[in-house]
C-alpha cells in the first residue's frame, strides 16, 4: 500500500483541494495513508488539514522540505512512499500506476508534467518530461519509492535546502532505479508568474549547471535565496 508523504510550508490555497483530488482519484484500498508535514506555517494551513473531515495525518516539524519528507517516511506505515508537493495534482488512478510499476519491480520513479498554463515553453517543458533524461527531472513531477529503497539510500539529504529532489534522483540514475510513468501531473506555474517565465528558467538552468560543477549545498541555498527566494 501506498504513504502520500506531501510536506507543506504555507499552502492554505492548495492544500485542501490537494487533499480531496488524493482520495477522489484513486482507490482508497492503495492508500495506507495520507501524510502532512508543517513545517510552521503561519497561514491557516494547519488548521485547514486538522478542520477537514478526512484521515489524514498531520505533523510537525522544523522548515525544510527534506527535513519534513524524511520525518514523513519515517513515520508511514505503507511498503510505497509517495512524496508530493502541495501544489501537484497526480493524475486519476495514480495509485494503481504506482502499483502497477513496482509489481514491474520498478521501485521509483515519477509522472510526466503538465503546468497549468499553456505558454509554449512550459508546454515544450512540459513534453520533454516524458523522456528518461536526468536533467528532465524535478520535485514537481512527485516521486514514488519503496520504502526499502528509500531507506537503502538514506533517505533525504537534509543538508540540502533546495535540491533535495534532485539528489535523491540522482542516486536512484546511479541504481538504475527510475522510470518515468507516461501519464501527467499537474503542477501549478505560480513561480513562473512570480518570476517570469526567462527568469526563472535561467536560475533554474544556472543551479543545475552549479551543481554540476560541484557547487554545494550552502551555495546552492545562497544562489536561489538571491535569485528566486
Amino acid at each position: 500500500m501506498i504513504s502520500i508523504v506531501i510536506p507543506i510550508l504555507n499552502e492554505a490555497d492548495t492544500i485542501e483541494k490537494l487533499l480531496f483530488h488524493l482520495i477522489d482519484n484513486a482507490s482508497l484500498q492503495n492508500i495506507q495513508e495520507i501524510i502532512v508535514i508543517d513545517g510552521g506555517s503561519t497561514d491557516g494551513s494547519q488548521e485547514i488539514v486538522e478542520n477537514l473531515d478526512l484521515k489524514v495525518r498531520l505533523i510537525h516539524s522544523k522548515k525544510g522540505r527534506a527535513k519534513q519528507m524524511n520525518i514523513g517516511a519515517s513515520v508511514a506505515r505503507g511498503e510505497i512512499l509517495y512524496f508530493l508537493h502541495a501544489d501537484s495534482f497526480p493524475p486519476t488512478h495514480y495509485d494503481k500506476y504506482i502499483i502497477d510499476e513496482v509489481k514491474q519491480n520498478n521501485q521509483a520513479g515519477c509522472f510526466r508534467l503538465t503546468f497549468n498554463n499553456n505558454h509554449w515553453w512550459l508546454r515544450l517543458a512540459s513534453w520533454l518530461t516524458q523522456f528518461s533524461w536526468r536533467a528532465c527531472r524535478g520535485g514537481d513531477q512527485s516521486q514514488f519509492i519503496t520504502k526499502a529503497l528509500f531507506e537503502d539510500i538514506g533517505g533525504f539529504n537534509e543538508s540540502y535546502t533546495i535540491y533535495e529532489d534532485n539528489i535523491l534522483i540522482n542516486e536512484l540514475y546511479k541504481r538504475n532505479e527510475f522510470v518515468v510513468i507516461n501519464k501527467k501531473i499537474e503542477t501549478s506555474d505560480r513561480l513562473y508568474k512570480r518570476h517570469g517565465i526567462w527568469k526563472l528558467q535561467y536560475h533554474f538552468w544556472a543551479i543545475y549547471l552549479k551543481k554540476w560543477f560541484g557547487a554545494s549545498a550552502n551555495d546552492l541555498h545562497v544562489y536561489y535565496k538571491k535569485n528566486i527566494g
